[in-house]
């Protein structure tokens, strides 16, 4: 059941109106995407979340548009946002990327979910015996894609810590820095998944 309904472009007025305005901007003749009609509801978020995704997850900076499809299709798939998920897929593909791509990075995500699940319990138990154990999980993932190792490292820095898995962020940010990754552009890999999540969240109390 809908929780809030959304602002069609026809009958929004004011701020709403004006960053839709933006927005029709930005998508030029294609139609708006549906989160932001209900993110119409809210001005005010409306225009935080429009300002934020146009500059970090639609614009070139130190990662390029297509890192940035792949980050914020990763983050939206972690998150189970169906909507999101299908918007950057899509635009992915039009970046240069496929149907394997799309696989590739929801595979990767799901890989370092699975050992962000595993590195956060043996920090939460404080116990050494936890602690002392063995990984014993298998992640050939990891290095078994098309993927080069930059971006599985981004996409397990974001997918790390939106999951809060610090020994997981920690060691990734490193091996990130180690093949070359700047400080500015891990940066800008958490400003994409930290704008997509707020989307997402919004969504879920929207009730979709």
């Amino acid at each position: 059941m809908l929780r809030i309904t959304p602002v069609p472009v026809a009958a929004a007025t004011d701020k709403t109106a004006q960053t839709y305005e933006r927005l029709q901007e930005l998508f030029g003749e294609a139609p708006l995407p549906e989160p932001f009609l209900l993110y119409g509801r809210v001005p005010a978020f409306l225009q935080d979340f429009y300002m934020n995704f146009k500059k970090f997850c639609m614009t070139d900076g130190k990662l390029d548009q297509k890192m940035k499809a792949i980050i914020a299709l990763a983050t939206a798939g972690n998150a189970g946002c169906d909507v999101w998920a299908d918007f950057f897929a899509t635009r992915l593909k039009t970046l240069g990327g496929n149907d394997q791509t799309v696989a590739e990075v929801a595979a990767v995500a799901s890989a370092c979910s699975m050992y962000n699940a595993f590195f956060k319990f043996r920090e939460l138990s404080g116990s050494a015996l936890f602690g002392g154990m063995a990984v014993g999980l298998r992640a050939h993932t990891f290095t078994g894609t098309s993927l080069d190792e930059k971006t599985v490292e981004l996409i397990n820095v974001a997918i790390s810590d939106i999951n809060s898995c610090k020994p997981c962020t920690e060691g990734h940010v490193a091996k990130s820095r180690e093949l070359g990754v700047s400080d500015e552009a891990l940066l800008e890999t958490i400003q994409v998944a930290s704008t997509m999540q707020a989307g997402i969240q919004f969504l879920k109390h929207a009730g979709h």
